[in-house]
Formats: C-alpha cells, sequence, structure tokens
C-alpha cells in the first residue's frame, strides 16, 4: 500500500559505468530512498533500476518525473531518432543503448536526460561548489573523465555536448611509457588519467597506492595539463574537480603547484588556487543532486 506522503516525489538516476545511483526525494535537496545497482550489461541493469522504482513507488506513491544523468556519450538533441541513446562508447555492450526511451516507456512519467556531468555540474551550481558563479567547469575523474561546462549560468550544449575527458594530452614516452587504455583514442585524457588507467599503468587499483607512490605524481601532472586547457579554452571562475580519483585529496595541493607552473604566469587566476581549483561541495551526490533538479525541470517542461 502508498504511504500517505503528500509531496510530490521525483526519482533520479545517476548512470555511471561503475554502478547507476537511483535516488527519490521530494526535492533535490530532500532524498527519501537511494540505493546503488552495478553497471553490468544494459539488459541486466535497465532492468534491475526498473524494478527498484516501481517497487519504491508502489510504497511512496507515484513519481511526477524522472530525471537521468548517464554517462555517454549521448544523444540530447531532442528532435534526433537517437535522442534519448549511449551513442559510441567506450563502455562494452552499452553503445546505441536508449535509455531515456526505455524508462519512459517502463514508467510513464515525464523524463529528464542529460550527461552525468551535466547532472553533477547542475547539482554543484544549485547547492555546492558552484553556487553564485555564472562560470565554472565541474570535472569527474572516475571510471572515465568529462566535463559539465557552465556558461553565463548555464549548461554549455553544442553539437552534442563535451567530451573533454578526450582531449589529446602531451605524452612524453621515456617519462611515462604507458600508452593510454582509451579504445578510441589510445593515450587522450581518459586512456591517461582516468580510474582504469591508472589500474592498468601500475597493475592496482588507485585506492590501493600510498599516498607517495609515482602514481600520484603522474595523475596530477595529466589533470593540470586538463586543468590549463579549460583555463585556455573557457576561462571560468572555478574548475571543481570530482570522482572517485579525486578522493585522493593529496592529489589537489599537487594539481595546483604543475597548475601554476605549467601556466607560467600567463592566464593565472587572481583567485587564490586553493579556492580556484576545488573539491565538490557535494561530495559524492552532486550527481544524485542534480538528477532530481533534471526531473523537476521535465515536469515544469510540460506545464
Amino acid at each position: 500500500m502508498a504511504s500517505t506522503i503528500k509531496s510530490k516525489l521525483y526519482a533520479g538516476i545517476e548512470a555511471g559505468g561503475t554502478k547507476f545511483n537511483c535516488v527519490i526525494g521530494t526535492d533535490p535537496q530532500t532524498i527519501l530512498k537511494r540505493t546503488k545497482i552495478a553497471t553490468s550489461t544494459p539488459e541486466v541493469t535497465l532492468v534491475e533500476v526498473k524494478d527498484w522504482f516501481v517497487q519504491q513507488s508502489l510504497e511512496l506513491g507515484p513519481f511526477s518525473a524522472l530525471g537521468i544523468a548517464c554517462f555517454g556519450p549521448l544523444d540530447l538533441q531532442p528532435a534526433s531518432p537517437s535522442y534519448g541513446h549511449i551513442t559510441a562508447t567506450p563502455k562494452p555492450h552499452w553503445s546505441k543503448t536508449d535509455v531515456a526511451g526505455y524508462f519512459q516507456s517502463e514508467l510513464n512519467v515525464p523524463v529528464g536526460f542529460d550527461t552525468d556531468v551535466n547532472g553533477s555540474a547542475l547539482g554543484e551550481h544549485l547547492y555546492g561548489a558552484g553556487q553564485n558563479i555564472s562560470d565554472f567547469v565541474y570535472v569527474t575523474v572516475g571510471t572515465g573523465i568529462g566535463a559539465g561546462i557552465f556558461v553565463n549560468g548555464a549548461l554549455l550544449k553544442g553539437m552534442v555536448h563535451s567530451e573533454l575527458g578526450h582531449i589529446r594530452l602531451p605524452r612524453d614516452p621515456s617519462q611515462d611509457s604507458f600508452a593510454g587504455n582509451c579504445s578510441f583514442h589510445g593515450d587522450c585524457l581518459t586512456g591517461l588519467a582516468a580510474g582504469p588507467a591508472i589500474n592498468a599503468r601500475w597493475n592496482c587499483s588507485g585506492s590501493a597506492l600510498p599516498e607517495h607512490h609515482p602514481a600520484w605524481d603522474l595523475e596530477a601532472h595529466y589533470l593540470a595539463l586538463m586543468c590549463v586547457n579549460i583555463v585556455m579554452s573557457y576561462s571560468p571562475k572555478r574548475i571543481i574537480l570530482g570522482g572517485g580519483v579525486m578522493d585522493q585529496r593529496h592529489l589537489f595541493p599537487v594539481i595546483r603547484r604543475k597548475f601554476a607552473q605549467l601556466l607560467n604566469n600567463f592566464m593565472l587566476p587572481e583567485t587564490p588556487l586553493d579556492d580556484y581549483i576545488v573539491p565538490p561541495g557535494l561530495p559524492g551526490t552532486s550527481g544524485e543532486v542534480g538528477a532530481l533538479a533534471l526531473a523537476i525541470n521535465a515536469e515544469l517542461e510540460l506545464r
């Protein structure tokens, strides 16, 4: 039997390459239920997620809308025949998966759909380290690397969406012989610095490496190069670095130091770097908050 909760309920999915974080709330800051479901194949994962939401709707009441912040690349053009799909992705089995359409059909509610990093950026803009900042970049460094870019107070969307994780970086084979593990580009940013790249290069998960392992100096080097490219491309007022790799908080001061060295007093922000390259204000929940905001926006667009 449904409960007597009177507030509207919204559902959110932060769909990542490792897990789907599923939440139910009355607003982005009030989460009533959450669960995590491992990302395996679409045939298994999407059904498990759908079943969980169906069970929660029986217990709590119907949802007004669903927001999905999903790993990609994605088709975000509503007029496109493949809108709502994951397109060509390094994640095995997930290319050409219709994520938004599946949940729209199964749950019969309005669906807001965007990238996982755009969802996290939206969460940080509303309640985290991006509050009251019109121009900032949120980067997730985890299973993959991606960025949500706010320009003039709105998410930047162009031909498709930003794929910062696949920018090319200088790699000196004499210093780093690892050729990268991106299935598309080899030694792009994701191929050199995402979580799986750390695992592949050192034959060990990043969480098992000690703080003073040489892996982290190399990681900080590549992420500092990334931050330099962000500054040169978008001139943001803040860069927020989130994701599982950035749980290694000792990376931040090294990234800031290398970033300043690489810029060499050219385009160096006036803001102190401790306040310029920062961790999320909503650690671990930015994407969930953003997904619920996407749900609310989807409902409002139908009014």
